[in-house]
Order: structure tokens, then sequence, then C-alpha cells
């Protein structure tokens, strides 16, 4: 708007003086002429300036899009993260299909009486899975019993009561624990909680056992199990605890009835995770487990046993002698497919569980 009123003052100037100037002398007509020229090749410019000024801006996609080589560029990194996620879903699909072929072997071949003895005899032919899977189960209760506690109390503090300084440093801490070596756990497991915690507790039992196995995994679950409980815990809603508060409810119970049930569908998947965590360790239940390469069948805790993955990996230490011993050799992929079913399993539970009691805030 600026320009125009410039051009149209700018034309009115010049034919005042082109009026004047014809009626005073013809020789300053000419230079008057020309500068009255120069005046309205000034004022075109000028209107041309505010058109475009008070006109609106044309975005094409073409100038959305850039150059040629910014989308290259866009396009090859985009390559790059493809490439990486096709990668992952790959090795995924590998290991799985390698599991399931081996493992068919197995199921194809194996007499299914075998699958039920006194226990896991795999070089004798004898794959008594029950052996396995009820030590993995005693295992994973014992370590749950231990982790499940310490790790939502852990989680209270952390969230409820301590204050910020104190979590900057506590929480780093606890999980230091996830950090340590799960052979280091397992050999304290066995040189100490077996003889020192379990062989106190039950006399005449401070070898190797799935209670001090338990015990140990449960060690190693603490920090997943408190770090996703205090997530879940601080995502409640802080109004919920002013609201609490002001009904006159103490901290404590503020924390059991208010924070704890509004956060129940990430302790759920607490619970999950660890549990996924105690069945999978390995290091821990090979080295404190009590067991060799071979397991006989027992419900107790307090005796020595073989887990799933302890058995994979008792098996799997002696590979070169494994095959051509029968179906030994097929018989760990037969485990490691039943772990990860299992493990599947637990996973999609947990996933729909958690949507269905989860609280949206």
């Amino acid at each position: 708007m600026r320009g125009l009123a410039v051009g149209v003052a700018t034309f009115g100037l010049g034919g005042l003086v082109t009026a004047w100037l014809l009626v005073t002398d013809p020789v300053l007509l000419t230079a008057g002429a020309l500068l009255v020229a120069g005046l309205v090749m000034f004022g075109r410019r000028l209107l041309a300036g505010g058109a475009q000024t008070a006109g609106p801006t044309v975005v094409s996609a073409e100038i959305l899009a850039g150059s040629g080589r910014r989308a290259f560029t866009e396009g090859f990194w985009k390559g790059v993260w493809l490439g990486a996620a096709l990668v992952s879903l790959l090795v995924s699909l590998l290991i799985v299909f390698s599991l399931a072929r081996e493992a068919l072997t197995f199921i194809t071949r194996v007499d299914w009486a075998d699958l039920w003895a006194i226990g896991w005899f795999p070089r004798r032919g004898l794959y008594d899975i029950r052996t396995l899977v009820v030590a993995s189960l005693i295992v994973t209760v014992i370590a749950m019993v231990v982790a499940m506690p310490v790790g939502l109390g852990a989680a209270v503090y952390l969230s409820e009561y301590a204050r910020p300084r104190v979590r900057a440093w506590l929480k780093p801490v606890l999980e230091i624990l996830a950090g340590i070596p799960s052979v280091v756990v397992g050999f304290f497991a066995l040189t100490f909680i077996a003889p020192e915690f379990i062989g106190r507790l039950f006399s005449g039992h401070d070898t190797g056992s799935l209670a001090a196995a338990g015990v140990g995994v449960g060690i190693l679950t603490v920090p997943l199990v408190a770090s996703v409980s205090e997530d879940a815990m601080r995502a409640v809603p802080r109004s919920l605890r002013e609201a609490s508060a002001g009904l006159g409810a103490r901290r404590v119970t503020t924390s059991v009835r208010v924070v704890i049930p509004a956060a129940v569908s990430g302790l759920a998947a607490a619970f999950i995770v660890g549990v996924s965590r105690a069945i999978g360790e390995t290091m821990v239940v090979f080295l404190a487990g009590g067991a060799g390469d071979t397991a006989i069948f027992t419900a107790s805790p307090l005796h020595g046993s073989l887990t799933m993955t302890a058995g994979m990996a008792s098996l799997a230490s002696g590979t070169d002698n494994v095959v051509g011993q029968g179906l030994t050799f097929q018989s760990l992929y037969f485990v490691g497919l039943l772990l990860f079913l299992i493990t599947m399993g637990l996973n999609v539970a947990a996933g729909r569980f958690v949507g269905r009691i989860r609280e949206r805030y």
C-alpha cells in the first residue's frame, strides 16, 4: 500500500510540472519532459513493488520440496533406517526358522514315551521335558517372591518418599545391579547364598539348589522390576496425591490406596517383564542350580535340577560330542522353541491384560 501511494503521488507531481513548463518556456519544457519521464519510470517501479508487497505469497509444491540434492539426502537416510529395521526383522525370522526346523525334526523322530521319563538324560535318549519345565517354574516363582516385594518397595520409596537429591544418586546405584554380569551373581549364589542363607534356614542344604538359584535370579530381577514400577508410579497425576492429602490421608495411605491402584497396569507390566527375565536366566541357574548336564525329576526347591535354559547350556557345552548322538542335538532346539513359545505367550497375555486394566488420565 505504501508503494502504491508513492506511485500515485509521483504521477500527479509529473503532471503538474509538465503543465507549468508548457506555459512558461519551450526549452524548459524539453528538460521537464525528461524529468517527468524519469519520474514516471520510478513510479512504475514503486507500483510494481507495492503490488508484490500487497499481494499474497504463492507457495508451490516445487518450493516446498526443495532442491534435488536435499530430496536425495532425505531418501538416502530413509533407506538406511528402513534397512536397519528390515535387518532386525530378518534376524528374528532366521532365529525362529532355525529353531522350528530342528525342533520339527525332533518332534517327528522322537519316541513320545521318552518325553516323560525319570529325568533329563539327553545323551541316553531320555528327554523328560517335565523336569526342565517344573524346575523353571520353581526358580521363577522364588525369583519373583524376592524381586517383587523388594523392587516394589524400592519403587514406592523412590517415587513417593525420596527427595530429588537422594533419588538422583539412589536410583543409579540400584540400577548398577542390572549391569552386574550374571556369572558373578551365579558364583555369589553358589558360594554365599547357598551355604549362608539356604543352608542356615534348611540344615543340610548348603550346596547348590533351585532355591539358591531362585534367590540369585531374584536379585538380578530387582532393578528391572523397580525401574519399571517407579516409572509407572511417577506417571500417576500429582492431582490424585494432592486430593488424597486434602482428605487427610497419610502418605503411606496415599501410596497404598491411591498411587499403586492407579499404576496397576504399569506394575502388571513390571511383573510380566520380571517373569520373562527370570525364566530366561541361564548362568545363575547353571552355576547355582545344583546339577550338572543331567537331572532327575524333582519338585523340591531344596534339591538340584536344571531349568530349560540351564539344560540347554549344559548340553551345548559338549556340542562336539552331541552331534551324532541320536536326537540329542535336536533336543536343544526343541527346548529353545518351547522356551520361545512360553515367553511369547507371556508377552502377548501381558499386553492384553495391561491394555484391559490401563487407567488413562
